[in-house]
């Protein structure tokens, strides 16, 4: 039996959605929204269907420089809403030592 070669767009379409379902979840979090944790995973859900309707352009070397634009992009928005939420951490921390007082 012939071994299937193992598509790695495929998993690129699998990471899509799941970035898409995690970021969902954890704004629901912070929200305490399970209406916006639903419907995060539904917008997931449809960032996968519409990377599958292009997948096979992903071998195209100028759409893996977007898609790598785009994975930088939310690496740098994660990095600032770790920011924003210390920021806000360390507000929270001072107003509750001066109602302490």
């Amino acid at each position: 039996m012939a071994k299937q070669k193992k598509d790695p767009y495929k998993k690129a379409v699998k990471d899509v959605g799941k970035v898409f379902s995690e970021l969902g979840d954890a704004l629901g979090e912070v929200f305490d929204d399970p209406k916006l944790k639903r419907e995060a995973k539904k917008f997931g859900k449809s960032a996968v269907d519409s990377v599958k309707s292009f997948g096979e352009r992903f071998k195209d070397k100028d759409v893996k420089e977007k898609f790598n634009k785009a994975g930088k992009a939310a690496q740098k928005f994660g990095r600032q809403m770790g920011k924003v939420g210390r920021d806000v951490k360390k507000k929270v921390r001072k107003k509750v030592k001066k109602v302490k007082k």
